[in-house]
């Protein structure tokens, strides 16, 4: 069997980053105790990525270069933001545990889209947080192999998602 369409592909992975600075810098592995599981053709990874699995059977390996274009874009200064504490609350009780510097906070823009933003400061003004990617900006260094490729079942197809082994947790 090999990684195509409709197939749930199992990968580990090292992950560097260059910012253009300071050179090659090793930022995550994802090894075969919890490898990464996705849903291969349905824009689950970038397409650069999957570009570089596309027809690899399992024990085959990869290694792909993503510059930040086609990664995660550059970074924009402009998503950083100054959210009012307010919007820290659930039921009318402040919610404390999560406004802390570095905490990641899932959120909602005024159109109800899921966004994840960063932490930066919190002062008298609000919350300054940083809605970019994470990798925004970096060129990305990606040498993996192929670990397990198995079929899709009907609900991984019909969420358009790899699922957990035993179901899905969403």
């Amino acid at each position: 069997m090999i990684a195509e369409k409709d197939k749930v592909v199992s990968i580990t992975y090292e992950l560097h980053v260059d910012d253009g600075e300071s050179g090659k810098e090793f930022f995550e592995r994802v090894d075969e105790t919890q490898p990464f599981a996705f849903l291969f053709g349905a824009q689950n990874i970038l397409p650069k990525m999957e570009e570089a699995i596309a027809g690899k059977a399992v024990g085959d390996t990869f290694e792909v270069e993503i510059d930040f274009e086609n990664g995660y874009g550059d970074y924009d200064e402009s998503r950083k933001v100054i959210v009012p504490k307010s919007s820290f609350k659930e039921n009318g009780q402040k919610q404390r545990h999560l406004m802390k510097v570095g905490n990641v906070v899932s959120m909602q823009d005024d159109k109800g889209n899921p966004l994840r933003g960063e932490i930066l400061r919190i002062d008298y003004r609000g919350v300054l947080m940083d809605f970019n990617p994470p990798l925004a900006g970096f060129d990305l260094y990606f040498s993996g192999k192929v670990v397990a490729i198995r079929e899709a079942d009907a609900s991984e197809l019909e969420h358009g998602h790899a699922h957990e082994p035993g179901g899905h947790a969403h």
